[in-house]
């Protein structure tokens, strides 16, 4: 079928959806969704991590497992349609509407949970969904819209609602970018800025490189294992993965210890050039270690890891442009920065985001409340993350207050249009009524200027 007959049965199927279905249903609908991922989350893991060769299955499956829970248990009960909200002072009334057709842009780095969010974000406002995925993970992504298919179609569900392009090209992609109403991608830099090009509201994602600024005072064992179990989660394909540490310099011994007794090589000054030359070429990541483990990485580089090694870890001779380990590895290898003054583990991390990862995520491992706070102001990024792994919890948690995704929107300052994580509030069309009230104080010209 070509991208203007897919769009064209979208938005006949939009309409029926959308004339059909109250919340209840439609949350039915959603639930079923991340039902039949969490049931099968098995099967897709394993060809996930067959068709990429990224990540590794246990880890894959443990996010099908979570994401499936968490995004069901974030959007239930919240009102996506009709009347959503009276102001009893104003009587401002906002009234939900679906935008329409969405197109879900998916990269293979996440490609069973990325189309599981997207669709069930469609499904939770009314809105019909087309998926574009990656290429090298169209395999896994087209039998990952099958099983949600086949699990919402005994309700009614109108069949051209969900769809996918199972044979996807630049140009495919393209045309369904300029035909949709909005597009949402989740990806690489290039295929975020046609999103953005596409002359069509889009939601995008810009670069992570996650600096993890560790305080004193703190245990360092429990530190050391989450920022270690961040790393390397998923062989460390996650956007929101830590990829530096920044420690106290005179706390150095019992840092490096505290991660080697959690899984670390901290690797010596003869190891170093042939990692640092594996992990980049011409200034830029090797396509060809990301996702990949640590013992692929050591042995590319032709050195010698421990058998228990989890994570690589490089101490950094720079900062920022001084040194390219301070960019984002899209692997199990850690950069290691000290600092003197707290204020210049900030200035560290400030000036790796600014090389890249700017507006994505920074951690912090803090009992000084002032010292989150200091940074959370000074760090020009979306998201804090605190005491936690970053790589699964940046993108919402049961445990945290941030919706539950797998698009992390970067503000201005990763060019992006929100600076928060995308949700299915970002696929809504809101009309407010807005009478006069009778509750409301009007001031007097004394009262606005003077008091």
């Amino acid at each position: 079928m070509e991208i203007k007959e897919m769009v064209a049965a979208a938005r006949k199927a939009q309409v029926i959806y959308d004339e059909y279905f109250d919340q209840e249903k439609a949350d039915l609908v959603v639930k079923l969704t991340a039902k039949a991922m969490f049931d099968n989350a098995d099967e897709l893991a394993r060809m996930a991590h067959t068709e990429t060769q990224m990540g590794n299955y246990k880890d894959k499956r443990t996010k099908v497992l979570n994401k499936s829970k968490g995004l069901w248990n974030d959007l239930k009960g919240k009102k996506s349609m009709g009347l959503i909200s009276i102001d009893e002072v104003t009587n401002l009334m906002e009234i939900a509407k679906p935008i329409g057709v969405v197109a879900g842009i998916i990269p293979m780095t996440n490609p069973v949970v990325t189309v599981m969010s997207k669709v069930m974000f469609a499904l939770k406002t009314k809105n019909a969904i087309i998926v574009s995925p990656h290429p090298k993970a169209k395999n896994t992504c087209v039998h990952t819209v099958k099983l949600i298919k086949e699990a919402i179609c005994s309700h009614n569900v109108p069949e051209d609602l969900v769809q996918i392009i199972d044979e996807p090209t630049l140009e495919k992609t393209q045309e369904l970018m300029h035909e949709c109403d909005v597009v949402v991608a989740t990806g690489g830099m290039p295929m975020v800025k046609s999103a953005y090009s596409s002359g069509k509201p889009s939601f995008g994602v810009g670069a992570g490189n996650v600096q993890v600024i560790i305080d004193r005072y703190i245990d360092l064992d429990e530190a050391a294992e989450k920022i270690i179990t961040g790393r390397s989660f998923d062989n460390g394909i996650i956007c929101s993965g830590e990829q530096s540490f920044i420690y106290p310099q005179e706390e150095k011994e019992d840092v490096f210890a505290a991660f080697m007794r959690h899984g670390a090589y901290i690797a010596p000054e003869a190891d170093r050039e042939k990692l640092v030359n594996t992990l980049f070429v011409n200034g830029s990541i090797n396509r060809d270690i990301v996702g990949q483990d640590v013992f692929v990485i050591a042995k590319k580089a032709g050195i010698q890891i421990p058998e228990n090694t989890r994570v690589i870890v490089i101490e950094a001779k720079g900062v920022g442009e001084e040194d390219i380990i301070s960019k984002e590895k899209m692997c199990p290898v850690l950069a290691a920065f000290p600092y003197k003054f707290f204020e210049e583990a900030i200035e560290i991390a400030k000036t790796n985001l600014n090389l890249e990862g700017s507006g994505h995520t920074a951690a912090i491992h803090s009992n000084n409340q002032a010292n989150i706070i200091k940074a959370g102001s000074e760090l020009a990024v979306s998201r804090l993350i605190v005491n936690a792994p970053s790589a699964t919890t940046a993108g919402g948690s049961l445990q945290n207050g941030l919706p539950v995704t797998n698009t992390l929107g970067c503000g201005s300052w990763g060019n992006n249009s929100i600076s928060e994580n995308f949700t299915y509030k970002h696929l809504l069309n809101i009309t407010h009524i807005a009478p006069l009230s009778a509750r409301m104080h009007v001031p007097t010209d004394e009262e606005i200027w003077y008091s």
